[in-house]
């Protein structure tokens, strides 16, 4: 037993125990005590199965706790700066609590930290790990918000943190990344608001055959200022950086294809990092639009997993010398039980949005950039694994600027 649990378990375990041990010495001392070795019994299987309920992780009957813990050891070659090749260890925390009050709903609340600096929370270069978090140490709520269905065909997301990519019929990408830039497949401007509150709604269509293709249609809402309520902010104001996303699909369990839609008002970027400087500054609306595709193996092993992405966007009224427009796209290749049932390998590489027309003309010095990353994942049993990878890119920030790195990712989920 962990050590965490036993000492959630100890307390409990001795009020539990208390009553048991007080019935005990009467049964001994009276002979016309009416308490069979049966109510013993089943105060003990009450005890134990109450026991098991903390053991599971539950604080209550309608709460459970999960978590994660990662160690981050490993380096970045960047040849446009010095003393950049020094190895370093950091880490990221987080805990996992889902509520449910009818056991259909679920009210998720991520706690979460750690002391990422430097490259590894990097979004520019590309060195930004999806391992990562920048928060010094200091725990914070990092997603909070509530889900529930209507009927069997509706689901409805709500919270004052949540970020619009969470709030789909699935996931925008069923590659699994180790450099952020690769998320959403690829992490462009059609998905990713930053966190912030909102709401959505995702409805998917009832088949009778859980292997048959089906369709599903998604739109949410958030506002990045949606927690100001200064003038023209709050989640409605004339000012609020604002995000309407909407995702058409079509697919199976094994394979999918979808178109997103974005809308961004008042600067609303969400990924300004992710993007080249001449991005990063625009004020304006944006409309952005993410086409996606995935195909999976009958089984796994020798044949990967397929997943392909493309970015488009255009920016409106954009001053001199910024993009109005920009384009990015990756194929992602996932190898489950590869080698060793457990284990699993990904590979992808693509080009990360970059400005592809800029007003006044010019061109972006990172339209032609390559981006990539490498890794192979050891599960040592159920919750440790240890995942070495490589990744580089080219041209990201400024033409001819190389970047590369090797990271150790061990993680422990619990």
């Amino acid at each position: 037993m962990k050590l965490f649990q036993r000492l959630l378990v100890a307390p409990a375990a001795l009020g539990l125990m208390a009553p048991l041990a007080a019935n005990a010495d009467v049964t001994a001392v009276s002979n016309d005590s009416d308490l069979s070795s049966e109510v013993i019994q089943a105060r003990v299987d009450g005890v134990e199965a109450q026991l098991g309920e903390i053991m599971a992780g539950q604080f209550s009957s309608s709460t459970k706790m999960s978590g994660k813990a990662a160690f981050i050891t490993g380096y970045v070659d960047d040849d446009s700066e010095s003393d950049t090749d020094s190895i370093t260890m950091e880490y990221m925390y987080q805990l996992n609590l889902n509520t449910s009050f009818t056991g259909e709903d679920n009210l998720y609340t991520r706690i979460k930290t750690g002391n990422v600096s430097d490259h590894f929370g990097d979004s520019g270069q590309g060195t930004y790990l999806s391992a990562a978090n920048k928060n010094g140490g200091t725990l914070k709520v990092d997603k909070l918000w509530y889900q529930f269905p209507v009927g069997d065909s509706l689901q409805v997301w709500v919270g004052p943190r949540i970020e619009n990519y969470y709030m789909l019929a699935s996931s925008a990408s069923i590659y699994k990344p180790i450099t952020k830039q690769f998320a959403n497949g690829p992490n462009g401007s059609s998905y990713g608001s930053s966190t912030s509150p909102g709401f959505g709604v995702a409805w998917t269509q009832e088949v009778d055959d859980p292997s048959a293709a089906r369709w599903a249609v998604s739109a949410n809402y958030t506002a990045k200022d949606g927690a100001d309520s200064s003038s023209d902010n709050g989640l409605f104001g004339e000012k609020t950086r604002n995000f309407v996303l909407t995702k058409i699909e079509y697919g199976s369990p094994q394979w999918q294809v979808s178109l997103a839609t974005s809308f961004k008002e008042n600067g609303a970027n969400g990924y300004d990092g992710y993007y080249h400087s001449k991005l990063a500054d625009h004020d304006g609306d944006i409309t952005a639009y993410g086409l996606r595709g995935y195909w999976k193996p009958d089984e796994t092993g020798a044949i990967p997993e397929i997943q392909v992405g493309y970015e488009t966007a255009s920016m409106d009224s954009p001053s001199a010398g910024q993009a109005e427009d920009t384009s990015g796209w990756m194929i992602g290749l996932g190898w489950k039980d590869l080698f060793v049932d457990g284990n699993r390998a990904g590979v992808a590489f693509g080009s990360r949005q970059a400005a592809t027309g800029i007003k006044g003309g010019g061109s972006d010095p990172s339209e032609d950039n390559t981006v990539w990353e490498a890794y192979y994942e050891f599960k040592i049993n159920d919750g440790v694994t240890v995942t070495p990878a490589v990744f580089g890119s080219t041209d990201v920030e400024a033409e001819g600027k190389d970047i590369t790195g090797a990271v150790l990712l061990t993680e422990f989920r619990f």
